[in-house]
């Protein structure tokens, strides 16, 4: 059976909703805020996270408040139909990936709802159990770069491991250091970014430069044209996608078969293209790791969620998120790797804080 054929007709009654905005000031030139999307209905509530990157989009929202005409008598999959018809954005969003963005916070509320609703947790329901989740922590080294903000990390948290993002005032000094760690799971090159802050064009020589000097690390949505396919061609079994992937479309058309991806579920925008993705990976024997965009709220616990039901033993880019708001300067105690299963009872919830 799909995966998506286990949920899909769950009853799900909405009879009203509320949003929350979240705000958190996570650099000296980058504040992060989400808005958290609060279904109601039968005397329970569901939770999703729209993690839209515009701190416009999300005033524009929350000044709208709750519009959209989502009361009513659903099933998850009915709900999902009445979406598509649905607009989400008061006005033009920045990007035409917030559609998706903004869509899965309404979807993964519905699900929560509908399976708290049922008395189910996501586990019950797709019949699988949680597992403990590995993961890694995401860093962008700033300029000028040197490997210190590693080695902090690692004195603290001698097992933690790391996705970084090389750019091209990388060296192989730095390289070397980095490698000698033994910590980098994956480096995430940002070549098939486009039109955002973190775009970073392709470089045969910072790409021949990381795929030599961490050989085991996987290689991360590389901008592969006429100068740099040549260097990466001996390494496409450790090259991986996400930015290009929003649905199984999307990974059929890729130019090679990927030994593995990563899947942020906001990319997909609904769950059963998000399902629908995990049955093709596991058919194909595609392995899957999760990534993160900054969550603020349930969103990360949902994350997790999944990682844990789905590729818990891949590096997850779903650490806890004081290691992404804290990143240079982490409190001690934070969980180490692997994350132990938090599951709620019911729904679609992970860890205490969002019970």
């Amino acid at each position: 059976m799909a995966t998506y054929d286990r949920v899909r007709d769950l009853p799900l009654e909405i009879e009203s909703y509320r949003l929350e905005p979240l705000q958190v000031q996570a650099s000296h030139d980058f504040t992060r805020l989400t808005t958290v999307i609060h279904l109601d209905g039968g005397g329970h509530e569901g939770v999703g996270e729209d993690v839209t990157y515009s701190g416009e989009d999300h005033a524009t929202l929350q000044a709208e408040g709750p519009k959209v005409p989502l009361v009513g008598s659903h099933t998850l999959d009915s709900f999902s139909q009445l979406l598509d018809g649905l607009t989400l954005f008061p006005s033009a969003p920045g990007m035409k990936a917030f559609l998706d963005y903004r869509r899965w916070a309404y979807e993964s509320a519905a699900l929560d709802l509908a399976l708290r609703q049922a008395g189910l947790s996501l586990g019950e329901a797709v019949g699988r159990a949680p597992q403990p989740v590995n993961f890694v922590v995401s860093l962008r080294i700033e300029n000028p770069p040197a490997a210190d903000p590693v080695p902090l990390l690692l004195e603290r948290y001698p097992t933690l491991h790391f996705k970084l993002d090389p750019t091209d005032e990388w060296d192989e000094t730095l390289v070397a250091a980095l490698a000698e760690t033994g910590a980098v799971d994956t480096v995430d090159l940002k070549g098939a970014y486009k039109g955002t802050p973190v775009d970073q064009a392709g470089d045969p020589t910072l790409y021949r430069m990381v795929a030599e000097g961490f050989p085991t690390a996987w290689i991360e949505d590389p901008d592969l044209n006429e100068q740099t396919d040549p260097v990466l061609e001996p390494y496409r079994d450790r090259i991986t996608w996400d930015a290009l992937i929003h649905s199984v479309a999307d990974i059929t058309g890729l130019r090679f078969a990927p030994k593995t991806l990563n899947f942020k579920p906001s990319r997909f925008g609904s769950v059963q293209r998000l399902f629908d993705g995990y049955d093709y990976c596991a058919e194909q024997g595609i392995a899957v790791y999760g990534g993160g965009q900054w969550e603020l709220g349930p969103g990360r616990g949902h994350i997790q969620y999944l990682a844990s039901l789905f590729h818990p033993t891949t590096p997850n880019d779903v650490a806890p998120a004081a290691f992404n708001i804290h990143r240079l300067d982490p409190p001690p105690g934070l969980p180490s790797s692997p994350l132990s299963p938090e599951p709620s009872p019911t729904g679609f919830r992970w860890g205490e804080s969002q019970a």
